[in-house]
């Protein structure tokens, strides 16, 4: 996500960095550059011309002119005004009721994702330590309650649906009342979309706010459609009064001028965004920290919060221990660490976490599919193998590139990687303290 803008910001402001000193022209000359960039993400061009009002005025200020780096300030007030086009700190958290459940109406048009994210905020919340419920109130559209049923079990979180219902209303009804018997912290509503926004379909979700008093209305957006879902945002929150929204699909969208120009358009402020189909690919917005994403600053600290959304425990202590304590590391150690890499989401979106790694490594010489052609590698090797990969000689290796369908270099290239990685790891054994 924001690739076509970070790499364009970047261009820009490394030419800043680069100057010892900055002059008013310089300045409004890197600004050109940057609001071409802004636009051509498909940021909204009020947002845009807010935006670099705010950053003139304080990259042209005489602390920023006269001090020791003035092109390391103006790339700190960039950051800084990015965040806020997101939201503010106070702005992007969840708010709860003083007495629960706590009630969140997910809105939005159909196929925006509103149900997949209905379960994967069940989740996220239920890890928290907030027991949740799940309300299927889309009786329009075919097995949207298998599907919510679907999900609800594999994240744990019941789901509340009333066979043959026709008003929606009665079953947020018949779902408060039940939140409120079992005692759960939260119940998350998945309401109806349509193709289009309508007169019968904010009717319903009016209705359905006046029964339900939700704390939060979310508007769940598809990233990909751009400006599109600014105008879509302006709609429901007219109607509504929306205290949020959710970007789905960011993986997909390069752009993120969505993400950029909801809130400085309609005031409310991104909370969480979707990575990704699987249940725990949904993130809590920190606006300086995905501001810092766009800057290529990285984000290690949501680096570490995906690998503990995902990675199991227990495997994570066995290999630390073959890594660091006792026990020698096995090309079946290396493919569960390997797994346990995939499971917290696209490589590329992963290095893009990591402070400089997206400049030195760009994203189109990362291939996901080099991954899959070293698992398809290990898998042919027998147990024996695996444990003691010493053992393999050149019949060996060929049965094994036969079975994987790689080439035999392939499969040397892997070896010969893997015997540097277990002289580095008893390096990092001696240097470890006992």
């Amino acid at each position: 996500m924001f690739e076509d803008l970070s790499r364009k910001l970047d261009g820009v402001l490394r030419r800043f960095r680069q100057r010892g000193l900055l002059t008013e022209p310089m300045i409004r000359e890197g600004l050109r550059e940057v609001r071409r960039a802004l636009l051509e993400a498909d940021v909204n061009f009020r947002v845009t011309r807010t935006f670099l009002k705010r950053v003139q005025e304080k990259a042209m200020g005489e602390r920023v002119l006269k001090s020791v780096s003035p092109g390391q300030q103006i790339v700190k007030i960039v950051h800084d005004e990015l965040a806020l086009l997101i939201g503010a700190d106070d702005e992007v958290e969840l708010q709860w009721s003083p007495a629960p459940p706590t009630v969140i109406m997910l809105v939005g048009l159909q196929g925006s994702g509103k149900t997949s994210t209905a379960a994967k905020l069940a989740k996220r919340l239920k890890r928290q330590g907030r027991a949740g419920l799940l309300a299927a109130c889309d009786l329009y559209r075919p097995a949207a309650v298998d599907q919510l049923r679907v999900l609800g079990g594999q994240v744990g979180v019941p789901v509340h649906n009333e066979d043959g219902a026709t008003d929606p209303v009665e079953v947020a009804g018949g779902a408060h009342r039940r939140a409120r018997q079992m005692k759960a912290g939260v119940l998350i509503v998945d309401t109806a979309g349509r193709l289009q926004i309508d007169e019968p379909l904010m009717d319903e979700l009016a209705r359905l706010k006046e029964v339900l008093k939700p704390r939060e209305i979310l508007l769940v957006a598809d990233a990909m459609t751009g400006q599109e879902a600014v105008r879509i945002a302006q709609g429901f929150d007219r109607v509504l009064g929306l205290t949020g929204f959710v970007l789905t699909k960011m993986d997909g969208d390069a752009r993120g001028g969505a993400a950029l120009s909801i809130r400085g358009v309609t005031g409310r402020a991104l909370k969480f965004i979707g990575t990704g189909e699987g249940v725990d690919a949904l993130e809590a917005v920190d606006p300086q920290r995905i501001a810092g994403r766009i800057l290529q600053k990285g984000d290690v600290v949501g680096l570490v919060e995906r690998a503990q959304a995902v990675v199991d425990s227990g495997e994570a202590e066995a290999l630390h221990n073959k890594v660091l304590g006792k026990g020698r590391f096995t090309l079946e150690d290396f493919l569960v660490a390997m797994r346990q890499v995939q499971r917290m989401g696209p490589l590329d979106q992963l290095l893009k976490m990591i402070p400089g790694m997206s400049r030195s490594l760009p994203v189109g010489e990362i291939d996901p599919r080099k991954m899959k052609h070293i698992e398809a590698i290990i898998l042919s090797m027998t147990p024996e193998e695996r444990r003691r990969p010493e053992i393999l000689n050149g019949s060996r290796r060929k049965r094994i590139a036969r079975g994987s369908g790689r080439p035999v270099s392939e499969v040397n290239r892997l070896m010969k990687r893997f015997t540097e990685m277990e002289v580095m790891l008893k390096q990092m054994k001696g240097l470890t303290p006992r």
